[in-house]
């Protein structure tokens, strides 16, 4: 029997508690020969809070998700999927589909702590901001644009008169 990668579908939130019960089920069952790792893809996230201060924050890539590489058989099976917080394993008519070399490798390298870090704001289209800091502090504008990979957001500000599109990052604005 080969070592694979399977994604187990839980009650969102309970990631971490399905992986703690599925550790103690798999050393109290004498399982270890048959799993052997339990992974929940994170990934850190710079969030704007308002007052513009950036609070760095680890989150779930999927959450709702389990991976776990294992050696299918009856056992196993049965012990995974009658774990707590388990609903199912993630497959075609009930049968669990293990996941390519490739699909692990895209979903780890999204949670490798290198990669780089996304930001997210509760910022909108259509928001009214006011200018916090910059050449145009003070200025109220209108969320044009988002980026939040980028970490900016592009502002249509009234300059004399005129809108005039000007690109900040998240900490130079704030919500009215």
């Amino acid at each position: 029997m080969a070592k694979k990668w399977y994604v187990l579908h839980t009650y969102s939130g309970y990631e971490n508690k399905v992986k703690t019960n599925l550790e103690t089920r798999i050393e109290t069952m004498g399982l270890e020969n048959n799993v052997f790792s339990i992974q929940i893809p994170t990934e850190m996230v710079t969030e704007i809070k308002d007052g513009g201060r950036r609070v760095e924050s680890e989150k779930k890539v999927f959450p709702g998700y389990v991976l776990v590489r294992m050696e299918l058989d009856d056992r196993s099976w049965a012990a995974v999927r009658n774990t707590p917080g388990v609903t199912g394993f993630v497959g075609s008519d009930g049968k669990p589909a293990p996941l390519t070399r490739d699909e692990y490798n895209k979903i780890m390298k999204r949670s490798n702590h290198e990669a780089p870090k996304k930001t997210s704001t509760s910022l909108e289209v259509g928001q009214t901001v006011k200018v916090t800091s910059g050449p145009l502090a003070e200025f109220d504008g209108i969320v044009a644009e988002v980026s939040p990979d980028a970490g900016k957001v592009k502002v249509m500000v009234s300059i004399f008169g005129r809108e005039t599109p000007v690109e900040l990052s998240f900490d130079q604005v704030s919500r009215i």
